[in-house]
């Protein structure tokens, strides 16, 4: 048996160069850019004065202060917006404006304009015999009231239609 090389792969008998891999120990930097950060010669920095990517400004610098004299600076407070809250068909957690209290509303079912019109939609049709009667039974066709369960007051409603 003899020590050769084993013949090229049979499929591909124009098989280029092997890869070079990089020297063990790290990549040398790639031609044209410079030094890697740190090293003397390295890239520059950002434009226009700002800090390179994950230095904060005036890191390891002295703060600066600034005096002023005879200058009254007045800060105005905006009060917060208040959030709205959307009321659908499951309970929300809340604050019930009445009697301030963090709670989880209550909600209840009642006939509204959209269950009227899916019986007269169900009249027209043919379902004249009881069954146009139906979207009054079933909850997804009503109106949902949210309310207190401390103070069984009204906070919201969602309406159908």
């Amino acid at each position: 048996m003899t020590d050769a090389a084993p013949p090229p792969y049979p499929g591909n008998p124009t098989k280029g160069p092997e890869p070079q891999y990089p020297p063990p120990g790290g990549q040398p930097p790639m031609q044209g850019y410079g030094q890697p950060y740190g090293q003397p010669g390295g890239y520059p920095q950002q434009p226009y004065g700002q800090p390179a990517y994950g230095q904060y400004p005036g890191y390891g610098q002295p703060a600066q202060t600034q005096q002023y004299h005879g200058q009254t600076t007045v800060v105005v407070a905006q009060p917060a917006m208040a959030v709205v809250q959307q009321f659908r068909e499951t309970p929300v957690h809340t604050k019930c404006p009445h009697c301030q209290a963090e709670i989880v509303t209550a909600t209840s079912y009642e006939t509204g304009t959209f269950a009227w019109i899916i019986c007269l939609v169900l009249c027209f049709v043919g379902c004249d015999l009881g069954c146009c009667l139906i979207p009054f039974c079933v909850d997804g066709c009503k109106d949902v009231t949210h309310s207190c369960p401390n103070c069984n007051q009204v906070i919201g409603k969602y309406n159908r239609m």
